[in-house]
């Protein structure tokens, strides 16, 4: 962060960078779970509750959310490095909150609360969950350190900028 001009572009556009990592890890994890666990391997549908063919629409359409939000992403990362605001590092930080966040809320919301699915349908799915529940955990506290740490050096460079 030593070009000035380029300091402040990231400075009034932070939010931006953290809404497009965001949503770019949230469609990247979706996208991975759903290209793995549902095609590849076949362990479950989004959607087990009903017939196969059900399971495959919900599929079709987790899928589709997963683009959007993974795009939506993208564009806004187009227009950071436009605009010569990308801070990569931030950027980072909030693709693994994202990623994180998502596996997580799949994990304790979709498979446990709602049961929509299980990862894998065994006797001993707690282990399948223990896993799958603590990288979430792991990615959320790496992205959240460095996103901490990017928020000290960005409140240095607003002090510098209103004392100039």
């Amino acid at each position: 962060m030593e070009n000035n001009v380029h300091t402040q572009g990231i400075v009034k556009y932070e939010n931006r960078n953290i809404l497009s990592g965001i949503l770019f890890g949230l469609g990247l994890a979706a996208f991975i779970d759903e290209t793995v666990f549902h095609q590849l391997l076949r362990w479950h549908h989004f959607y087990d509750k009903s017939t196969t063919d059900i399971g495959l629409i919900s599929d079709g359409l987790f899928h589709a959310f997963s683009w959007f939000a993974t795009i939506g992403g993208l564009f806004l990362f187009a227009d950071l490095r436009r605009r010569n605001a990308l801070w990569l590092k931030r950027w980072w930080g909030s693709v693994l909150l994202g990623a994180g966040a998502f596996q997580l809320y799949d994990g304790i919301i979709q498979h446990k609360l709602m049961r929509l699915h299980q990862i894998r349908y065994v006797e001993n799915v707690w282990l399948y969950d223990l896993l799958w529940n603590a990288i979430a955990v792991i990615m959320i506290v790496i992205g959240s350190i460095i996103l901490l740490q990017t928020r000290k050096i960005l409140r240095k460079q607003k002090e510098l900028n209103s004392n100039a």
